[in-house]
């Protein structure tokens, strides 16, 4: 199975630290899975098998095998079907073999991570089934904090694509911003004359379009307006830059939105709001 590698995610990190966690490692009386230790011989050996109660969109499974490799590096781990995959209930998503204990300690660090990433990963591939083929969506910087390189990660899985990693890759103006640079124009002006490369707009009124797109933005940002203030939007703009539908997007809204003629359609709820996907994992003793 092909290493998984993830810019700006450390996968060891990640899974030495959720294990700690779970274990109690620094705690008084943790670093140790009592349970099992307890309950199950050093010896024992399981067969598992991890599969989809409901029909998702997969993701996290390659971050799944890599906590039970951890705990038990000659385990045996069959993934069956791809990330972003598409499966109806019932469906077998990984194999594993190994020592129980093991397999007993990684079983809920692993569980959670796909369940929260497929989560979200089904949840938005029904808003881009929803959108009906127009526009792209995005997601946004509405993650859990020490997961947004997962989370991300998960929506690209379900169809999205990535607005900004974080405040680093691009400005992004909004009402406080507007607020303190005294109006659109110049805070758009202040940014392209600081070199940033990609300024991204918000705008919250038609009149607020000109002055942003004088000022050089490179991306508007269309906030909480209606499909017919978007349709006169999108006609302002006539194409000189990419448009961007953001606020009061759900799954009732987000086909009409998307069919105005914006370029994309954020939304936050994707990483903020999606429920965990039903996956078990069964285990038989060998």
């Amino acid at each position: 199975m092909t290493a998984f590698t993830l810019p700006g995610f450390d996968l060891d990190a990640f899974v030495s630290a959720t294990l700690d966690e779970d274990l109690g490692v620094g705690l008084p009386g943790g670093g140790r899975d009592v349970t099992s230790e307890s309950v199950i011989d050093a010896d024992a050996r399981f067969s598992g098998v991890m599969d989809s109660r409901d029909a998702i969109t997969v993701a996290g499974l390659p971050i799944a095998s890599a906590f039970f490799r951890r705990l038990d590096p000659a385990m045996a781990v069959e993934v069956l079907v791809e990330e972003g995959a598409q499966v109806q209930p019932g469906t077998k998503l990984m194999r594993l073999s190994g020592q129980a204990r093991a397999m007993l300690t990684a079983e809920r660090s692993a569980l959670n991570t796909v369940q929260h990433l497929s989560g979200i990963a089904t949840m938005t591939r029904t808003y881009v089934d929803a959108m009906g083929g127009h526009a792209t969506l995005l997601d946004t910087r509405k993650t859990i904090p020490g997961l947004r390189h997962l989370e991300k990660y998960a929506t690209r899985q379900g169809g999205a694509r990535n607005h900004r990693m974080g405040l680093w890759d691009a400005a992004m103006i909004k009402d406080n911003h507007v607020l303190v640079a005294g109006g659109v124009g110049p805070a758009v002006a202040r940014a392209k004359a600081a070199g940033v490369a990609q300024v991204i707009c918000e705008v919250d009124n038609l009149d607020q379009i000109e002055p942003a797109l004088a000022a050089g933005a490179d991306h508007l940002l269309l906030d909480n307006m209606g499909p017919d203030t978007l349709r006169q939007a999108v006609a302002l703009v006539a194409g000189r830059v990419p448009t961007e539908a953001s606020g009061g997007v759900n799954l009732q809204t987000i086909g009409p939105i998307a069919a105005t003629g914006v370029t994309f359609v954020s939304v936050g709820r994707l990483t903020q709001s999606a429920p965990a996907a039903d996956i078990g994992l069964d285990f038989t003793p060998l």
